[in-house]
């Protein structure tokens, strides 16, 4: 890092969505000077004039955030790198902000998901075009709206060094913030990750008018699908019972905030589907159904959700799947 005191440090934003603008107020908040990087020029042009009313309407971002187009200018001189870009597109991304990018800094990622054409983690990405770069993750049950008012929420930040963890963890407190630290990296990645494809049934089952119970029951199996995949990756099982497993989880499976949720729910009631926010869930589903059918791992509802967002079954056809599978006992691995 580039040794700025402990007042504050340069961070940059990759990302001038909802979250990317959520965390960037987050970091003025913690006492940090701030850049954010938005390909839009009508999204940089916005928050120049304290407001992104695309991605976060009615909420005022303070003075003091630089909004640019240019990932030079937002990379230039900083201590700490926020990647908030979509999963899909964080190559692409990191690719671009390479010549740029001040060495030994860390890489924070913000966003979940797994690279559908590779099936890679995000972090793995990072570690391939951007080595010298230690890397990190932020994850947890948050919604940016929350975030960028400032209520009450608590996250995870992980790294395979459990000092950089600590380190970022405290840097990214403030009042409203606070940021736990772990050195479980994998498991904090796969739960944020998978926990959007079980939103996405989730909302299905609430759009299809099946009934709380119904909702109740998925969301509780899906859980164990998670931790099944969870540990082969090698996650620790306390991490996905933590906030970025289990946390964000219950989040995302309850509330239409969540684009997830809310893209199942259109689903579920048959509504269009072009022109929803996007669910980083949809590409994340049909990757984690070929890792887990890879790797013998039962996910039946990962694979019906798969199945679904293909076309290749209904919704009504993917329950009965489900209701008729062979009887077990419930804590069969």
């Amino acid at each position: 890092m580039n040794g700025r005191d402990s007042a504050g440090w340069r961070v940059a934003v990759l990302g001038g969505g909802a979250w990317g603008t959520a965390l960037a107020l987050a970091m003025l908040h913690a006492g940090h000077s701030v850049r954010l990087f938005a390909r839009d020029e009508e999204t940089v042009a916005s928050i120049r004039r304290g407001e992104n009313p695309r991605y976060l309407p009615g909420i005022a971002i303070e003075p003091g955030m630089e909004a640019t187009s240019d990932l030079g200018t937002a990379l230039d001189g900083a201590d700490c790198v926020l990647a908030v870009t979509p999963a899909q597109s964080l190559r692409a991304v990191l690719a671009g902000a390479k010549p740029h990018m001040p060495r030994g800094v860390p890489i924070v990622l913000c966003a979940k998901g797994i690279e559908r054409d590779t099936g890679a983690l995000l972090s793995a990405i990072v570690e391939e075009i951007l080595p010298e770069n230690p890397v990190a993750a932020l994850s947890g049950p948050s919604f940016a709206t929350d975030v960028a008012k400032g209520l009450p929420t608590a996250v995870v930040v992980a790294a395979r060094d459990n000092g950089l963890a600590a380190n970022l963890a405290a840097r990214f407190s403030a009042q409203n913030l606070r940021c736990y630290s772990s050195d479980d990296l994998i498991g904090v990645e796969i739960g944020g990750a998978l926990k959007n494809v079980f939103a996405i049934a989730a909302g299905a089952v609430s759009g299809a008018g099946l009934g709380a119970s119904a909702q109740a029951a998925m969301v509780t199996r899906g859980f164990v699908e998670l931790r099944r995949i969870g540990t082969a990756f090698g996650a620790r099982p306390e991490t996905l019972m933590g906030l970025s497993g289990l946390g964000d989880l219950m989040l995302t499976c309850s509330s239409a905030q969540s684009r997830n949720f809310a893209y199942g729910l259109a689903l579920g009631q048959g509504k269009p589907l072009a022109g929803l926010p996007l669910a980083e869930g949809v590409p994340t589903a049909s990757i984690a159904a070929r890792i887990a059918a890879g790797r013998d791992i039962d996910a039946p509802i990962i694979a019906a959700v798969s199945a679904i967002l293909d076309g290749t079954i209904t919704i009504s056809q993917a329950v009965s799947t489900l209701m008729t599978r062979p009887l077990k006992t419930e804590t069969d691995a």
